[in-house]
This record gives structure tokens, sequence and C-alpha cells, in this order.
């Protein structure tokens, strides 16, 4: 019981963080802080399944983390590689 609750209060705060990352993603400065923000907000939304996947004992939310972690990489990945190509990067 201790447990579960833990996980879920740590889950809300995580959720709370993210709004601060988020104001880094649409106010960003350069494309670089945007792309870090989109990134930590994705890894973020992963450990928020993740923790609610051991608090609530639902194993199918593991997977869906995995499969959105890999899709952030992916994103991250196809981000950067456009933002060099258009000569975004120094």
């Amino acid at each position: 019981m201790i447990v579960e609750q833990a996980l879920l209060a740590a889950a809300a705060a995580l959720v709370v963080l993210a709004a601060a990352v988020l104001y880094r993603a649409v106010r960003g400065p350069t494309m670089q802080d945007r792309v870090v923000a989109v990134n930590v907000l994705g890894t973020n939304t992963v450990v928020i399944l993740a923790l609610l996947s051991a608090a609530l004992d639902v194993p199918s939310f593991l997977d869906i983390a995995l499969v959105y972690a890999l899709l952030n990489f992916l994103m991250a990945v196809a981000i950067s590689k456009f933002t060099v190509d258009r000569g975004g990067v120094m």
C-alpha cells in the first residue's frame, strides 16, 4: 500500500515537472532546445508509464512504455537529421 502510493506520488511529481519542460519545448530560443525538451518529455512519459505499471499492477503499461521509448528515440534521430540537413547546427 505504501509502495504504491510512493510510486503514484513520484509519477505525479514527474507530471508537474513536465510542465516546466513543456514551457522550454514551446518557447525554446533555438531548435536544439526544442528537440532536447521534446526528448525529455518523451523520456519522462516512459518513466511515468513504468511507475504507473508498477503502482497499478498493469503489465501492459510496460509494453506501451517500451514502444513509446523506441518511437521517442526515432523521433529524436529524425529531427536531429532534419536540423543538420537544414544547416541549423553550427
